[in-house]
């Protein structure tokens, strides 16, 4: 008796790689009759961290606060291209909304001045009205926790934010940040102002988000990028020049712009 014959399997379709969590489509930005974006098109894989590098000038800062419209914030700022979160213009969404739901980190920690430790982490959730104690501390102790500060600050609370050191004062920004539960995280040089230590506790703590978060770095500091980002992209005079899993960028880029960049020749 003839055994019957199974059928090949056919050939499976490959799955749709994801949509990234954030993008931009002809991204152009500038203040007044000047220019610094100009046509920038780059995507945000979900829950990574991408490092955007360039040297001094070239538009990192100014694209990376066109992606939560910090940027319309500045005198004579214009944007035109796309945007998009989720898939959606951020132009239709409530700049507040938005800002929570892209949280940033800026290149010198600025905690609220007037408020203590305790109020800096919990401004944002009462912003969004939350007002139950219990629950507010604790979304401030996870918060303290997730950013590695609540050991160190756990028995003053009610002390002021800036009372902190330094690398103390950036990862209360970071607490502050992560406390609403943003689906993407920008910031911007975090570390330009702090010493080489504070530096590692920052750089470990966006090693822990990987797989957790969306992050977006803008870093002068090609060896930091190198340690903490999946992507990296490079921006020249306002021109994306690449984009690419960052072992690649740092090893084998495929623009000789690139390469001169990361090899010291200018910059």
């Amino acid at each position: 008796m003839a055994l019957e014959k199974t059928p090949e399997a056919l050939p499976q379709p490959k799955p749709a790689p994801p949509l990234p969590v954030m993008e931009t489509r002809g991204l152009r930005a500038g203040y007044g009759a000047g220019t610094v974006l100009k046509d920038v098109n780059l995507a945000f894989a979900a829950k990574a961290v991408t490092a955007i590098i360039g040297p001094s000038g070239c538009g990192k800062s100014t694209l990376i606060r066109t992606l939560n419209r910090m940027h319309e914030l500045s005198p004579a700022a214009w944007t035109a291209g796309e945007v998009l979160l989720d898939g959606r213009s951020v132009d239709v969404l409530d700049p507040v909304l938005l800002r929570r739901r892209v949280g940033m980190v800026f290149q010198r920690p600025n905690p609220f001045p007037t408020m203590s430790i305790f109020q800096n982490v919990a401004a944002g959730l009462v912003l969004n009205g939350l007002r139950n104690r219990a629950m507010l501390e604790e979304k401030v102790e996870l918060s303290l926790r997730r950013a590695a500060l609540w050991d160190e600050v756990k028995d003053k609370l009610r002390g002021p934010g800036t009372g902190l050191s330094g690398g103390q004062q950036q990862r209360l920004c970071i607490a502050r940040a992560l406390a609403v539960e943003p689906e993407v995280l920008l910031l911007d040089e975090p570390c330009s102002a702090l010493d080489p230590i504070a530096t590692a506790r920052v750089e470990e703590l966006l090693l822990e988000f990987k797989g957790q978060l969306t992050i977006v770095i803008v870093t002068h500091n090609m060896q930091q990028a190198a340690r903490v980002s999946e992507r990296t992209a490079f921006l020249l005079m306002g021109e994306m020049v690449e984009c690419g899993p960052t072992p690649q960028i740092f090893t084998h880029p495929n623009d000789k712009r690139t390469e001169d960049y990361i090899t010291g020749r200018f910059g």
